[in-house]
């Protein structure tokens, strides 16, 4: 190819480029688009990241811990402890010393973990059965409440209900699934996302101040010595998914307003196991193959390994020698006297017919005519032997006595 149709070639070529660009430019819409990702490590190890994040603009000073700590001196600065995380493992010991700290000032704030067990009358969550605040769930509420109205209509009389003028209706309550807190000088309530599955009672009357929705009540709060003690159905309004919905996020402020905050995620303690594997995984794999080769060793024996007869000198004597020996030694010995025994019997009933109606007595007298054997004998070979061990010298005069009358039938 000569210079001139190399350039003419590069010609075509940089004129299809150009008209290329143009025609994409004109043609082509550019567009942006966003892709979920998912939450971040930090947000997925923390179902209440957005709540830390929500107390630190307002200026709250929030501490996010994993495990019981050294409490915070509440009489030097107004403390909040928040028990969101489970409390399934909790000991009375630990429980006595958050209420004794909030006895002293503190504010503690938990949710209900258990159900209200009537037949056992407790709960099985320790910190709410000590302040005596009970849980129930919200259709087991409603049922009691229709009982309760059945019984009291059943006992008044039938009153006359008028007709309803037209155009009037019951009023209803606006977004009756949402937990209402009404507070002075305000018009209007707070509306929270509480789970309207669950219902906090509280028999004693110790709470000042509480929420509810149309159908449960969801936040208890009491004044106990110097502090304070909140009570919630649940804490998923405070969840990354639910915070940013109706009033949830005020309601966390207003509980922890001009305090500092400790957040509580997890209140479970390591078990002796738990530290043990954590810390100690090899020497308790070593400790497991001990335990293993010692049972081993100290297991069940068939005997021990010998070598197999040849088999021409087999006979049959050596196999029915082998097999009583086998039943001797895993049935014992009063197994075979048994078996001479009852072979005895059967004999004795087919040559006298009749003889298992017989009594005791009878059937001993009727072995003697037959075997010409004393009574005593035979009572003395088949009566039953005591449970102990026989000796090799009694047990051998047994089988004697037993095959004498065995062969004489």
């Amino acid at each position: 190819m000569n210079k001139r149709r190399r350039i003419f070639v590069g010609l075509l070529l940089f004129v299809a480029l150009v008209l290329g660009s143009v025609y994409a430019y004109r043609n082509l819409e550019r567009y942006e688009t966003s892709v979920d990702q998912g939450p971040s490590p930090e947000a997925a190890a923390n179902p209440y990241l957005a709540a830390e994040h929500f107390l630190r603009q307002h200026l709250t000073s929030v501490k996010s811990v994993h495990t019981l700590p050294e409490l915070p001196d509440p009489g030097q600065q107004a403390q909040t402890l928040l028990l969101l995380g489970s409390r399934e493992n909790m000991t009375p010991v630990q429980v006595e010393r958050l209420l004794a700290w909030a006895r002293s000032g503190g504010h503690l704030l938990f949710v209900a973990e258990q159900i209200w067990d009537e037949k056992k009358g407790r709960s099985g969550d320790l910190l709410l059965d000590r302040i005596h605040i009970r849980q129930y769930f919200t259709r087991d509420i409603k049922a009691q409440d229709r009982q309760q109205q059945s019984r009291e209509k059943a006992q008044l009389p039938k009153p006359h209900i008028p007709l309803a003028a037209p155009g009037l209706s019951t009023p209803s309550v606006p977004w009756p699934e949402l937990t209402r807190l009404y507070l002075e000088n305000e018009s209007e309530p707070a509306y929270m996302s509480f789970n309207p599955a669950f219902h906090l009672e509280d028999p004693e009357d110790h709470a000042q101040s509480w929420a509810n929705s149309a159908d449960a009540t969801h936040m208890l709060q009491m004044i106990y010595g110097d502090g304070l003690i909140t009570v919630l159905t649940d804490a998923n309004l405070w969840k990354e998914r639910f915070i940013g919905k109706y009033d949830n996020a005020w309601l966390l402020w207003y509980l922890t307003q001009d305090s500092d905050v400790t957040l509580l995620l997890q209140s479970e303690h390591d078990n002796l196991l738990d530290l043990l594997l954590r810390h100690f995984p090899l020497a308790l794999t070593a400790f497991a193959v001990l335990i293993a080769l010692t049972l081993w060793h100290a297991g069940l024996r068939e005997g021990p390994v010998q070598a197999p007869a040849p088999v021409g000198r087999r006979q049959l004597t050596e196999y029915l020698r082998a097999s009583a020996d086998f039943v001797r030694r895993h049935s014992g010995r009063q197994a075979l006297l048994k078996s001479l025994q009852l072979d005895i019997l059967r004999r004795a009933r087919l040559r006298h017919p009749g003889f298992e109606k017989l009594g005791v007595t009878d059937q001993w007298q009727v072995l003697a005519r037959l075997t010409r054997q004393p009574t005593s004998a035979i009572s003395n070979a088949l009566r039953p032997r005591p449970s102990q061990r026989l000796s090799h010298a009694e047990f051998t005069r047994q089988v004697a006595h037993l095959q004498t009358l065995r062969n004489a039938l």
